[in-house]
C-alpha cells in the first residue's frame, strides 16, 4: 500500500526571464527553481519534485516545456506544467495545453477494434483480405507469396510484415489501398517490425461500423469519457492551445521550431489511426483510467474486461519486440515484461505506448498508477528510452513510495 502524500500547490510567482537565444532556453533571474515553475489556474494537485525534475530538462534545452500527470488509485495526484508551449510568443505551458500524441493514438484505435469484436462483427484471426480485397495480392520483397493471409491480429501486433511510412496526406481509404501495394518485409508472424498496421485496423473499423473512423471513436470512446479535447481535427480554438513542435538546431545549442505535419491543415487529410490524434493530459488520464478499471467509467461499461485482457497481455509470440529491452506486445499496446532502463520504475505487466514527439502514457496495474508525459520535440533519439521519461517515472514512483 502506498503511503499518504501531501499534495503541494504551486503558489503564484513572478518570473523574470532574459532571453539568451532567440529560440533557445531562457535564463531565469530567480532565487530558486520553484520560482520558475509556472503558475497554474485552479486547485490542481502538484508534486513539486516532479515539476522541478522536469524544469531541469527545460533549462538544459531538452524540451521547451513539459506537462506531467500522475494518477494513483483512481485519482489525479499530480498535474504539473513547466516551461513554454511556444518559445517565440512566450506562451507558457499549462495543464490544458494540447499535444500531437502521435503513436499514442494506437491503443485507442485498438480499443475501437475490440468494441467491434465484442459485438461479433469481426474476428482477430479473420484474414484482412476478406474485408480489404487489395490485401489478397500482397507479396514479399523476394516476390514470393506469404505462407498465409494477413490477419487483424498480425497488424495489431506489428508482426504482419507491413512496413513504410505511417503518415499520409489523403483519405484513410486511399492510404490503406496504397499500403496494400507495399511488399511485405517478412512472413506474417515471423518477426516484429513497427508498421502502419493500426492504420489498416482503423480502416477496418470504419468499413465494418459503416461510419467514419473519427465518428466511431467520438461516439464510442471520447464522448462517454468526456475526452472533449481529443480529436483528429482540432478547431481554431484548440489549435491556439497546441504546443509547438521543436527540434535541436544545426549545432544542437538551441531549440528551433519543426514542421508538425500531423496537425497542419491538409484539405484531403483523413484521420490517421496510427498517429493522428491531438489530446490533453486529463483526456488521456480518462482513457487510461477506464482501461485500468476494466472498461468501467462511472458505472458505464465502455469496453469489456475480456477485450482489455487481450489487448494488455502478450500476443506477439516469442519474437523480440519494442523500442526498449524487456518488452513484448499486446494488441496495439506495448507491455513491460522485464523492467529496466527507462522502465526501471515500472512493474511487470505495465502497459502503454509512446509517441514520436516524446509523449508517453503508461498504466501500472499492480500499483494502480498512471503516468502521462507530454512534450513536443523531434530528432532527439528514441523517445521510449528517453532520460526525461525515466526521470519522470522514477521521481513519481519515489514520491508515491511505490517500489
Amino acid at each position: 500500500m502506498a503511503r499518504q502524500i501531501n499534495l503541494i500547490h504551486c503558489p503564484k510567482v513572478i518570473v523574470c526571464m532574459v532571453p539568451l537565444l532567440v529560440w533557445g532556453v531562457a535564463g531565469h533571474c530567480v532565487a530558486d527553481k520553484t520560482q520558475a515553475i509556472m503558475e497554474r489556474s485552479g486547485d490542481v494537485p502538484t508534486l513539486a519534485e516532479i515539476d522541478e525534475a522536469m524544469l531541469g530538462f527545460v533549462e538544459r534545452g531538452r524540451a521547451s516545456g513539459v506537462v506531467t500527470l500522475v494518477g494513483h488509485q483512481g485519482k489525479i495526484v499530480h498535474l504539473g506544467a513547466v516551461g513554454h508551449a511556444d518559445l517565440e510568443s512566450g506562451r507558457k505551458m499549462t495543464p490544458d495545453t494540447l499535444f500531437a500524441i502521435a503513436s499514442m493514438t494506437k491503443p485507442i484505435t485498438a480499443t475501437a477494434v475490440m468494441l467491434l469484436r465484442e459485438e461479433g462483427r469481426l474476428d482477430l484471426d479473420t484474414p484482412i483480405q476478406e474485408h480489404l480485397p487489395a490485401f489478397a495480392n500482397v507479396s514479399l520483397k523476394s516476390g514470393r507469396n506469404p505462407y498465409r493471409p494477413l490477419t487483424l491480429k498480425d497488424v495489431m501486433t506489428h508482426t504482419s510484415g507491413l512496413n513504410g511510412n505511417q503518415r499520409f496526406q489523403c483519405s484513410l481509404a486511399e492510404t490503406v489501398d496504397e499500403i496494400a501495394t507495399r511488399s511485405l518485409a517478412f512472413q506474417p508472424g515471423e518477426k516484429w517490425q513497427y508498421s502502419p498496421g493500426l492504420t489498416v485496423a482503423g480502416r477496418l473499423v470504419e468499413l465494418i461500423a459503416d461510419e467514419p473512423f473519427e465518428s466511431f471513436l467520438s461516439e464510442r470512446i471520447f464522448r462517454p469519457l468526456g475526452m472533449n479535447d481529443t480529436t483528429f481535427y482540432p478547431t481554431e480554438a484548440q489549435r491556439s492551445r497546441l504546443a509547438t513542435l521543436y527540434q535541436p538546431s544545426e549545432n544542437s545549442d538551441q531549440l528551433v521550431p519543426a514542421e508538425n505535419d500531423l496537425v497542419k491543415a491538409l484539405p484531403v487529410a483523413g484521420p490517421n489511426p496510427s498517429g493522428g490524434l491531438v489530446s490533453s493530459a486529463k483526456d488521456l488520464f480518462a482513457f487510461y483510467q477506464m482501461i485500468l478499471d476494466q472498461g468501467d467509467h462511472r458505472g458505464e461499461s465502455i469496453v469489456d474486461a475480456e477485450s482489455i485482457s487481450l489487448m494488455t497481455s502478450p500476443q506477439a509470440g516469442d519474437v523480440t519486440t519494442g523500442f526498449t529491452p524487456g518488452n513484448t506486445w499486446g494488441l496495439g499496446w506495448c507491455l513491460v515484461q522485464e523492467p529496466q532502463g527507462a522502465t526501471e520504475s515500472l512493474n511487470k505487466g505495465t502497459f502503454g505506448h509512446g509517441g514520436a514527439f516524446g509523449t508517453q502514457g503508461w498504466v501500472d496495474p499492480l500499483t494502480e498508477t498512471i503516468y502521462v508525459l507530454l512534450i513536443q520535440r523531434t530528432k532527439m533519439g528514441n523517445s521510449d528510452a528517453s532520460e526525461i521519461r525515466r526521470v519522470f517515472q522514477k521521481t513519481a514512483s519515489e514520491m508515491l513510495d511505490l517500489r
